[in-house]
């Protein structure tokens, strides 16, 4: 049995975001079956926004050697003992958006929400533009990205909640659905 229940630290977290807030629309569970890597996906957004547009869901990857490395700790502890905090799980959150015939400055979008995630869900926007055939206009495509690490002591302690970085989450969202009316407006 693994030190670290992370489907159970999925479960609680997906329940904390319920909430938080958001409604859960699906998960998924990947093993790869060489390396034993895993990874879940939960496509979630605000309570408010069921019909879109925006797209958000979060996902928790895990590398078989860092639970393997964390259990090795675990067990060289004395019962009494409270681990160092030396291993982390990747949680990231991803935003989309369906093209935009009117997609916003990135650099003023990604200052905005900046202020938003703060230093503890830093920001990442991005843009990509797609040509159905060669002689079609763009259409440019909206991609909202955070990432954080989270220690796999404070979820062997029960610790982790992530109610900052939910709350933070939160915000973008309800900003990017504030704003995606203009953007979707036809050019």
């Amino acid at each position: 049995m693994a030190v670290v229940d992370v489907a159970g630290f999925v479960s609680d977290l997906k329940n904390h975001a319920a909430d938080h807030g958001f409604h859960i629309h699906d998960d998924r569970h990947f093993v790869e079956t060489y390396s034993m890597r895993q990874a879940w996906e939960v496509d979630l957004h605000p309570e408010e926004a069921c019909g879109g547009p925006l797209e958000f869901h979060l996902s928790v990857e895990v590398d078989p050697r860092t639970l393997l490395a964390f259990e090795d700790q675990i067990l060289d502890l004395d019962p009494d003992e409270t681990p160092e905090e030396l291993h982390v799980l990747p949680v990231t959150f991803t935003w989309s958006l369906p093209p935009l015939p009117r997609c916003p400055d990135l650099l003023l979008l990604a200052t905005e929400l900046a202020g938003i995630g703060g230093p503890d869900l830093p920001v990442e926007v991005s843009a990509v533009d797609t040509f159905a055939r060669v002689t079609d206009a763009s259409e440019r495509s909206l991609t909202v990205v955070a990432r954080i690490q989270v220690g796999l002591t404070r979820i062997y302690l029960g610790e982790e909640q992530l109610c900052d970085a939910l709350d933070r989450c939160l915000e973008v969202s309800h900003y990017l659905l504030e704003a995606s009316p203009v953007w979707l407006e036809p050019g």
